[in-house]
C-alpha cells in the first residue's frame, strides 16, 4: 500500500511511519517543518516540508504521490494554544483536511482518508453517558474541541455527499516517547530528568492533579489507525483509547515512584485551564469488534518509557 502521513515528523506521525513500514507499506510524508526528524526510522523516508494551508500544494502532492491511503495527522493538538489563539487552531486543524478532500475530489483520487479527530469533541460528559460511545454527542467545550468537531462533521460530510472513503478517528490522550513536554506525561517526565541531571531546582510544577483520562501509548494508537485503514466502514467514526481512566495524579506518582530524587511538587496556576473535563475514558467495543485491536502497553510501562526517553535527553 502506497500511505501518505500528514505531519509525518510530528510526535504520533513518526511512530505511524514506522508501524506502516514494519508491515511493508510504502511511506511518504509532509510536514510543515523537520519536527523531531524522522532519524529513528529503520528505512529512510524523506519528508516533503509544504505547508498544507496552500491548496495548490495539497493537490501537487497528491497527484504526485498517488497513495491508497491518506494519514492526515498534521494540525495543532494542544488545548492551552487554542484558548491563547482559537482562529489559528481553527485554521490549522480545517482548512488542510478541506483541501485534500477538495483535491481528493478533483483528482478522482480513490484513496480511503483516515482523519484524526480526539476525545474533546465530546466535552464535558456526565458520568452516567461514561464510557463514551460514537454516538455520544458532540459538546466540545474549549476551542480545540470546536475544530475537531469541524473536522469530524467535514469528513462525514464529504462521504455523504461526495462518497469520499474516510474513517474519522476519536483519540484519546496518547503518551510515549518524543512527545513534546507541553504534554503531561512528557511535562512531568522531562522536570524529574532535569532535577535528576541536576540541571534544575527539585521542584515539579503541576497543573489539575484530579482530571482523570483515557491514557494510551503512542505506539498502540497508531496501530490501531493502521488496523482501521485495512478493516474499518467508510463514513464511520471510531474511538480509539483503552477504555480506562487514570488520574493525573496517579500518572504522577507512577513517575515519581521510578525515581529515586526528592522532589517536591508544586501547583502552577498558569497551567490550569478555563474549563477541564473531570473525566473522560473510551467505549472502543466498535474498534475492538471490527480490527481485532487491543492495548499491547501497560499505563505504567508506558510511563516508564516516556521518562526512560527523557533521561536520554536530559544532559
Amino acid at each position: 500500500m502506497r500511505a501518505l502521513i500528514t505531519g509525518i515528523t510530528g510526535f504520533a506521525g513518526g511512530h505511524l511511519a514506522q508501524i506502516l513500514l514494519d508491515r511493508g507499506d510504502e511511506v511518504f510524508g509532509v510536514a510543515r517543518d523537520l519536527g523531531y526528524g524522522l532519524n529513528h526510522l529503520t528505512k529512510k523516508v524523506e519528508p516533503v516540508i509544504k505547508d498544507l494551508q496552500d491548496y495548490n500544494t495539497v493537490e501537487n502532492l497528491l497527484a504526485e504521490v498517488q497513495p491508497d491511503a491518506i494519514y492526515h495527522l498534521a494540525g495543532q493538538a494542544f488545548v492551552p494554544t487554542a484558548w491563547a489563539n482559537p482562529w489559528d487552531t481553527f485554521e490549522n486543524n480545517v482548512r488542510p483536511q478541506l483541501h485534500i478532500l477538495q483535491a481528493m475530489i478533483k483528482l478522482n483520487l480513490k484513496a480511503r482518508l483516515l482523519v484524526v479527530a480526539s476525545n474533546e469533541v465530546y466535552g464535558l460528559v456526565p458520568p452516567d453517558q461514561l464510557p463514551v460511545s460514537e454516538d455520544t454527542p458532540m459538546r466540545p467545550d474549549n476551542p480545540y474541541g470546536v475544530s475537531k468537531v469541524a473536522q469530524d462533521t467535514l469528513a462525514l460530510q464529504y462521504h455523504l455527499s461526495h462518497d469520499v472513503d474516510v474513517l474519522r478517528v476519536r483519540a484519546f490522550n496518547h503518551i510515549g516517547p518524543r512527545q513534546s513536554p507541553v504534554f503531561v506525561a512528557a511535562s512531568f517526565a522531562k522536570q524529574i530528568a532535569e532535577i535528576e541531571a541536576g540541571v534544575k531546582p527539585p521542584v515539579l510544577r503541576v497543573g489539575n492533579l484530579e482530571a482523570q483520562r483515557d491514557f494510551t501509548d503512542v505506539v498502540d494508537v497508531m496501530r490501531g489507525y493502521a488496523l482501521l485503514v485495512e478493516h474499518g466502514l467508510p463514513g464511520e467514526a471510531y474511538n480509539v483509547g483503552t477504555g480506562r481512566a487514570h488520574s493525573i495524579q496517579y500518572l504522577l506518582d507512577v513517575l515519581l515512584n521510578y525515581t529515586t530524587a526528592r522532589i517536591q511538587v508544586q501547583q502552577d496556576p498558569a497551567r490550569m485551564r478555563p474549563s477541564d473535563v473531570p473525566v473522560i475514558y473510551a467505549d472502543n467495543r466498535k474498534l475492538k469488534q471490527q480490527t481485532g485491536w487491543e492495548p499491547t502497553y501497560k499505563f505504567e510501562d508506558s510511563l516508564r518509557r516516556v521518562l526512560d526517553y527523557w533521561r536520554g535527553q536530559v544532559k
